[in-house]
């Protein structure tokens, strides 16, 4: 083959391959592995409280949900089992969040009282309310929200998921973002039409001091979903729309912001790479609206398709997580990467995941969580114990700088 027969992204594809250092100095550490029994599989996410304890929810068989604990120690304790009738709800549907007061709150997807789903609360005392049963018809409510909640410091909650009041691709509903009070009150504050706007809502909400919402959708704008900001009247402005394969298409993760106003996330496809509809990218989106394309994922030995958002340090380094590449031979496969990236571009890969070492789980699933020495926390979906058929159940990690 000729030189000129290489195409610009096979450069960019090589040279990404060759240009990702890997983490030699890292320390990878299992901290637990799903069983699939009563501690339930696959969790969703993590959230720490001062002392570093770990908080998280899974799921089990026949959709039912599980609330832990994970100590310092690697301990896990399961705080609350779902009713197996599925009135507090069944399926996960993203991490939860904990107020200061050691309240956890959280969603699923289907279950409650018209198998919508549901908005729960957890007190510390392991006393279960469901705040909300999403009604059946989903239209202008909501249903199953596909991201976790972000907390008020007032206790109200706001999501993005399922309902709408416009039917978009395959006749669901476009979605909606909803506040919901701690009596269980809910107002919808966007329900999202087919169009310039965005539609299909599928992450968390960052929000800042003066009541605004962020966030991402995964379709809408010209096809490949758009960042919007919604005031606290519901009046919705896009930031961005992803318009063409390089700059990112249909994000699935929420945002992040740092100091000086800057927005940073992740999209799904988009980018370069032997990838079905490209690799993916990390971006940042600056005050005026411009995107930058801090990095396109290759499918190579950096990951590809990272499906949860990012995590920022005190430097300005950035880190997260790819659910597919990794190991050779992982392409389009949910193997997957931990992943640091400086301000300059330069991208570290911190972990490698694999079927030459399946028993330290594969496909990570969720935005990291770091601590106060720089350590960091994740989940993935698969990979763990070898007695949980049939790829594992997912576990529960810490990598060491």
């Amino acid at each position: 083959m000729s030189f000129a027969k290489f195409t610009l992204p096979m450069l960019l594809i090589f040279v990404g391959l060759l240009a990702v250092p890997p983490a030699s100095t890292q320390a990878y550490e299992v901290l637990y592995a799903f069983t699939g029994g009563a501690d339930g599989a696959g969790s969703q996410g993590l959230v720490m409280d001062s002392v570093g304890n770990l908080y998280g929810i899974a799921g089990g068989a026949g959709y039912q949900v599980t609330v832990f604990k994970l100590s310092r120690k690697g301990k896990l304790k399961v705080l609350h089992t779902f009713a197996a009738d599925g009135s507090e709800g069944l399926g996960t549907s993203g991490a939860i969040a904990r107020d200061s007061a050691g309240n956890l709150y959280g969603s699923t997807v289907y279950g409650g009282a018209f198998n919508r789903g549901t908005v729960f609360k957890l007190d510390k005392k392991n006393h279960l309310s469901v705040l909300l049963s999403f009604p059946t018809t989903w239209f202008g409510a909501g249903g199953g929200p596909g991201g976790p909640l972000t907390l008020d410091s007032t206790g109200n909650l706001y999501g993005a998921g399922g309902g709408g009041t416009a039917k978009c691709n395959g006749g669901q509903n476009c979605g909606v973002v909803f506040k919901l009070d701690q009596s269980g009150n809910e107002t919808v504050l966007r329900a999202f039409q087919i169009g310039k706007r965005g539609t299909y809502p599928n992450a968390g909400l960052i929000r800042d001091a003066a009541g605004n919402l962020y966030g991402t959708t995964m379709r809408g704008g010209k096809g490949n979903g758009v960042v919007f900001k919604l005031d606290p009247a519901g009046n919705e402005t896009v930031l961005y729309t992803f318009k063409v394969e390089p700059d990112g298409a249909q994000p699935r993760a929420g945002l992040i912001q740092d100091a000086a106003g800057n927005f940073y996330g992740t999209t799904l496809w988009g980018g370069i790479g032997p990838c079905q509809n490209r690799c993916g990218v990390v971006f940042k989106l600056d005050t005026n609206g411009n995107e930058t394309v801090l990095y396109r994922f290759t499918s190579g030995n950096d990951g590809a398709n990272p499906i949860a958002g990012l995590i920022m340090d005190a430097a300005g380094n950035l880190y997260g997580t790819a659910q597919t590449g990794g190991e050779p031979g992982c392409r389009d496969y949910v193997c997957g990467t931990v992943f640091k990236l400086d301000p300059s571009g330069k991208l570290t890969v911190l972990h490698t995941f694999g079927p030459s070492n399946q028993g330290k789980g594969m496909g990570p699933n969720s935005s990291l969580v770091m601590d106060k020495a720089g350590n960091l926390y994740g989940t993935t979906n698969e990979g763990g114990n070898p007695n949980c058929y049939p790829v594992g159940c997912g576990v529960i990690f810490k990598i060491t700088p």
